[in-house]
């Protein structure tokens, strides 16, 4: 019921049903369909209340189809019955009678007035078939005028037509708005035979079989009714222990490893339970083996990487001495001072890249944001390979407006684009390669877009991988260490933002950095598009893709 009240009123206090019909049934569709996808028990109900509602509707037809049956055959047996018991009364009283005499007509009215008193009064063990209309009519002859006593305008022609034919007949009509059954046979008298039409309404049997239905829709409402509250107990009882069980698993899975489920009884259910709690007992020490294999990994990595840089210390002195001294050594010696000296900075480059990555695995990382206008740091982090590029003869070109402000920790956000900017030139073969920066109200994002070799299909999903090279046979320009788009993605989800590639063969690479333009923003989309029109989309990294 909250959910419908904060539903209905929304944006500037005005209910949303004031939007129109459309919108509120629109509403409420989305409203149930949620509810049947996330409810069993919605689900099962709706379902045994549309199936019982099934079977209550045939049932119902069932029954009355053969209740109007049954009370239209009584109403016709008893009918006949007493057609033939009055068609006996009359052939006694007017087997004397002329139908062509002057006095036909009075005659013809007192063996209907007689009929009544005689049926209903001297035969009284007699089947009834209720209230009727009788109809005497001398039929018509050539030459004379027909008489009749009663209406005979109620009469169908067919069935008079059929009882002139000498047999008793039978029709169903509506007169004045009423169901009837009439029968009609020829009655024997001194001269010709006459025509006889007794008129039985329908209308006890109609009242009838309208209690009958009002009955079955009451007792079939209250029957589904009953259903849906015997469903819904039923249901219940399972549904409550599985709903249970997945707020367990929820929190287990949020981190809580101590939470069971509750085992009662020994049904199945209950063996559901010790099930999921053994699975649970048995994931937590895993974990806990895992996070322990971890912790001593990383220690082992930072321990290490912190010993090396002791000897690495004296190493560097050394290979310092010989460097500054590098033109008094021989050729030979020259050159191997040279590569002393390049192989170590790579070294030094390398520990310092493998203490980020502990800090990082060990959550120890933390983000010193301050509001910059991110121009300044990205120019900051391009001049720093701009070196590699004139060396590798790549054209670096910039869209970098001023005035794009955001919360960042500038240390980290140019060490992404540096990395970014130095992968680019790797593999851009000498291409241009083109840095972007744009903004909008709730992100900023730096895109990176290079025209060499990039990425073949499935490619985009593992460079950001520790240590992985597209090909290995292909040698560093900068020297990387092959950790630096793994600290880059890390660095971005530190920010809470995404890190996305994009590539095709021939086509080239992109990298696209979005930002929240506040530290703890949500980020909806990027300014910029990370594919190019017309591209292949395959997007990767942290985020979603626009």
């Amino acid at each position: 019921m909250g959910g419908l009240t904060r539903w209905l009123f929304r944006a500037r206090g005005f209910p949303s049903v004031f939007r129109g019909p459309r919108a509120l049934v629109a509403e409420i569709s989305a409203m149930f369909g949620i509810a049947w996808r996330r409810s069993m028990q919605l689900r099962v109900v709706v379902s045994t209340l549309a199936l019982s509602s099934g079977v209550v509707l045939v049932l119902g037809l069932v029954l009355q189809t053969q209740i109007a049956d049954r009370l239209v055959a009584g109403k016709v047996a008893a009918a006949r019955l007493q057609m033939e018991s009055a068609a006996g009364v009359l052939e006694r009283d007017l087997s004397g009678v002329n139908p062509d005499g002057e006095d036909a007509q009075g005659k013809l009215n007192k063996a209907l007035d007689r009929l009544v008193n005689v049926t209903l009064v001297e035969q009284p063990g007699m089947q009834n078939a209720g209230e009727y209309r009788a109809v005497l009519t001398t039929g018509h002859t050539v030459g004379r005028p027909e008489t009749s006593a009663g209406k005979l305008s109620d009469v169908p022609l067919d069935l008079r037509q059929a009882v002139s034919g000498g047999v008793l007949a039978r029709d169903y009509r509506v007169v004045d708005g009423v169901p009837m059954v009439i029968y009609g046979q020829p009655i024997r008298t001194a001269g010709r035979d006459l025509q006889f039409y007794l008129l039985f309404p329908l209308s006890a049997e109609q009242r009838t079989l309208r209690l009958v239905q009002s009955t079955l829709i009451v007792g079939g409402l209250l029957l589904i009714l009953l259903l849906a509250a015997v469903t819904s107990l039923v249901t219940r009882q399972v549904v409550r222990p599985v709903q249970q069980a997945a707020e367990i698993a929820e929190r287990f899975a949020d981190g809580h490893l101590d939470e069971r489920m509750p085992v009662k009884g020994d049904d199945e259910v209950a063996r559901l339970a010790e099930s999921y709690n053994e699975m649970a007992g048995s994931i937590q020490s895993q974990i806990r083996q895992l996070e322990e294999f971890g912790a001593l990994q990383r220690r082992f990595t930072s321990d290490v990487s912190h010993e090396l840089r002791t000897p690495l210390t004296t190493v560097r002195m050394a290979a310092d001495v010989l460097f500054a001294s590098r033109d008094e050594l021989p050729p030979a010696l020259r050159r191997s001072s040279e590569l002393l000296v390049n192989e170590l900075d790579r070294f030094e480059a390398l520990l310092a890249d493998l203490l980020e990555i502990s800090r990082l695995d060990a959550g120890m990382a933390e983000l010193g944001a301050e509001r910059l206008d991110l121009h300044g740091v990205v120019i900051h982090a391009v001049d720093a390979v701009r070196g590699l590029a004139e060396e590798s003869g790549t054209e670096l070109e910039l869209d970098v407006p001023t005035g794009v402000y955001a919360e960042v920790d500038s240390r980290r956000v140019e060490r992404i684009v540096r990395n970014l900017v130095a992968n680019a030139i790797d593999h851009g073969e000498g291409r241009p390669v083109r840095i972007t920066l744009g903004s909008d109200a709730r992100s900023v994002a730096v895109l990176v877009r290079d025209h060499g070799l990039g990425l073949r299909p499935g490619e985009a999903s593992l460079v950001f991988n520790r240590f992985w090279r597209a090909d290995s046979s292909r040698a560093r320009r900068s020297g990387g260490t092959g950790l630096g788009l793994s600290i880059s993605l890390e660095d971005a989800r530190l920010h809470g933002g995404w890190l996305q590639a994009w590539g095709e063969p021939g086509r080239g690479a992109a990298f696209r950095l979005t930002l929240p333009r506040e530290v703890g923003g949500e980020l909806d989309g990027s300014p910029l598009p990370l594919v190019p029109v017309d591209d292949a989309l395959e997007v990767t990294g942290s985020g979603e893709q626009r």
